[in-house]
């Protein structure tokens, strides 16, 4: 098996969390990837926060590199719409074929070097408006998780960087091992890349009157035909109660989070087995396999048998 080799570039102002999640993520998949860290000099660089950083590599690295990240640093280099010449410089060596990453704000970076122009991407948030002013061409949607555009892929901030090299760690090997590298990392396996960012939401406070009962009994039971009055007996709580302490506590309506649910399910089944459409959409709770093809392509917009074949190929 060929090591994949990814190399991640540290500019000025980086934010040490989204450094290290390259490393800690893929460092996760045993032996599947290398992380090499540069800076564009090879000497120590400035991060956010109250200390430097001292790399091994410079940017001469970059044209070894399968997957090359940009994680999120300070904007401001960006700002006229251009990049440092030494920047630019350094992004002209990456090789042709490589896939670029982006996390958080390094989508302004990749932007400035013209890598998003025409493209779908996504930032944090909180830069939204300010990259749309910045870089028109691109086709910015601020409130996804990340986006998957082949070999451009980019992220919202911090936690979904997490998101999406998991994500890549499942297009290149499949669910198991994404999930094993999930486990090793003890975060979720899978968040959906158009799920929306967690923007400025209250958390309301842990009771315990809460609705986790009624969700680990769905999830248990996902095969049924389940109801929000089903959910609602389980948790001793009236239908309309348990709709609004459900949607405080999840961030959704019952029923729509266990649309998700199934949908979590029957990937790991389109992935992992040989069952029908048919099969599979009753495993999971869906009335009919017309009614599972529906909700996958609403939800990512293939049928299941597209994605069977993206998830399901041998890994180079």
């Amino acid at each position: 098996m060929k090591v994949h080799r990814v190399v991640v570039l540290a500019l000025d102002g980086v934010y040490p969390f989204e450094l290290g999640i390259p490393n800690r993520v893929f460092g996760s998949a045993r032996g599947r990837y290398e992380v090499r860290t540069c800076s564009l000099d090879g000497r120590p660089v400035r991060t956010s926060a109250d200390y430097a950083i001292a790399v091994e590599h410079d940017s001469g690295i970059l044209d070894t590199a399968d997957t090359v990240v940009l994680p999120a640093c300070d904007i401001r280099m960006t700002l006229g719409g251009d990049l440092p010449q030494p920047v630019r410089d350094a992004l002209a060596r990456m090789r042709p074929g490589a896939r670029l990453v982006a996390i958080c704000t390094g989508s302004f970076v990749a932007a400035a070097a013209g890598l998003l122009d025409g493209r779908p991407a996504t930032t944090h948030w909180h830069q939204a408006d300010l990259f749309r002013r910045t870089f028109p061409r691109v086709r910015l949607d601020p409130a996804v998780l990340y986006v998957d555009d082949d070999d451009v892929l980019t992220s919202a901030g911090a936690a979904a960087g997490i998101d999406l090299c998991l994500h890549i760690v499942r297009r290149d090997h499949g669910s198991a091992v994404a999930n094993a590298v999930a486990r090793r990392c003890v975060v979720p396996p899978w968040r959906d890349g158009g799920q929306a960012q967690y923007i400025e939401q209250p958390i309301p406070p842990s009771t315990s009157t809460g609705t986790a009962d009624a969700r680990q009994w769905a999830l248990e039971n996902l095969h049924l035909p389940l109801t929000v009055d089903e959910l609602a007996a389980q948790a001793r709580m009236s239908k309309r109660t348990f709709a609004r302490r459900f949607s405080e506590e999840v961030g959704m309506s019952p029923g729509r989070w266990l649309i998700q649910q199934r949908l979590f399910r029957a990937r790991h089944l389109l992935e992992s087995t040989d069952m029908t459409v048919d099969r599979i959409a009753g495993e999971v709770g869906f009335a009919t396999g017309t009614s599972l093809r529906q909700h996958l392509h609403e939800a990512i917009g293939v049928s299941p048998q597209v994605y069977r074949r993206t998830f399901t190929q041998t890994p180079i």
